[in-house]
């Protein structure tokens, strides 16, 4: 007979979900109302200023998609893409990827600029790339690169974007509440993020933000958006203005709850200092991994903090590691993707994730694992280089 789901307990340090803090669990279980309930649309008001912090920008436009941060992409792309618009595409691994299967399905043309995986996007490529399509009307590209840990400079690369008469769409699934996000300092017109990473929320919905500029090349699309659903002309009657909404869809209420649950403890610890965190454990966990032998993805300068991709060790069992820290330590971490597939791990240090006490839990784990598959490691050295950083 079918019973009831009970999940193990599981420590998440893999690319994403994270842990989820208890406190978000809590409101999730809350009594489930109406979403045109007058308290339900109370609290929109709040998730909608609650994001505008996040993502530290006065956009009207700003809003939980319902659905998880593909979703978020999508909303960008079918909204401000149409039929023959040619967008530059920056790619430096999976994810600006999924930008040209985006920019395709609208019927976009989509312009390449690659780089290797594991490094940043170049900002010179990206200006060449602009030269030679002068008629490109967007320009696309992925904040904080989750299959390989890369950080790329989102305020050059929308510079560049703006000098050649074109819209920005930033990918900032990883990067929101974890390392600095600035939408209007920085100029960017789109960008998506998702609720599972640093904001140690559920999987699900996915936060975006529109600036005035690509707001009006909405609202005077030439075709309709080819998704019903996604198209923000319709969605913004329910999420745009303040106070009565027009019904689109029913909003996913208890993950609302959640949502507002995770940007209040945002709020509460402040950005500032909810980067601050990311980047000091990220700090000792590389001394750890590196007192290890463990060598990193990424150029010190270019890492995100909170997605630590390593090299697996020469003759090590990747999936045979990953399964001995699940089933002996209750620990995920992640695999590599697409062309690092069995050639990185990727350690996830997010949001509610990001502490000490996992910091030294993965370490402590990862050399007794090693150690048991004849890899030669000191993991009592890779602990002490991570206290040492903690304790300052």
């Amino acid at each position: 007979m079918t019973t009831s789901f009970h999940p193990p307990q599981r420590t998440l340090m893999g690319p994403g979900p994270s842990d989820v803090n208890p406190r978000i669990l809590e409101a999730m279980s809350r009594p489930t109302i109406g979403h045109l309930d007058p308290k339900f649309i109370e609290m929109m008001d709040e998730v909608k200023a609650l994001l505008q912090y996040a993502f530290q920008t006065k956009n009207e436009l700003t809003m939980p998609v319902s659905a998880p941060g593909s979703a978020g992409m999508e909303t960008c792309f079918v909204n401000l893409v149409e039929p023959g618009d040619k967008v530059i595409v920056c790619q430096n691994g999976v994810f600006g990827g999924r930008m040209k299967e985006n920019v395709e399905r609208c019927g976009g043309e989509a312009i390449m600029v690659e780089d290797e995986w594991g490094k940043v996007v170049d900002p010179a490529k990206l200006e060449a790339a602009l030269k030679a399509n002068p008629d490109a009307s967007v320009v696309a590209f992925v904040h904080a690169e989750t299959s390989t840990g890369a950080q790329s400079d989102a305020k050059t690369l929308v510079e560049i974007a703006h000098k050649y008469d074109c819209l920005a769409i930033v990918d900032a699934v990883t990067s929101l509440g974890g390392t600095p996000i600035k939408v209007d300092e920085w100029g960017i017109d789109a960008i998506y993020s998702g609720t599972q990473k640093c904001l140690s929320c559920t999987p699900g919905l996915s936060p975006v933000s529109f600036s005035p500029a690509a707001l009006e090349k909405i609202k005077n699309r030439k075709t309709k958006a080819q998704s019903w659903f996604l198209d923000l002309n319709l969605v913004m009657g329910y999420w745009g203005g303040e106070g009565k909404r027009a019904y689109h869809h029913t909003a996913p209420i208890n993950a609302l709850y959640g949502l507002h649950e995770s940007l209040v403890i945002l709020k509460e610890e402040g950005l500032e200092n909810a980067w601050a965190r990311h980047a000091k454990h990220h700090l000792a966990l590389r001394a750890g991994l590196e007192a290890m032998g463990l060598k990193f993805v990424v150029d010190e300068k270019d890492r995100l903090p909170q997605l630590n991709a390593v090299y697996i060790p020469d003759g090590v069992d990747d999936v045979a590691v990953r399964s001995a820290l699940l089933n002996d330590y209750s620990l995920e971490i992640g695999a590599g993707l697409g062309v690092m597939a069995g050639k990185v791990w990727r350690i996830g240090l997010m949001g509610h994730a990001c502490n000490k006490r996992n910091v030294l839990l993965c370490l402590g784990a990862l050399g007794d694992v090693l150690s048991r598959m004849n890899v030669s490691v000191d993991k009592e050295s890779a602990v002490g280089a991570a206290q040492k950083i903690l304790a300052a």
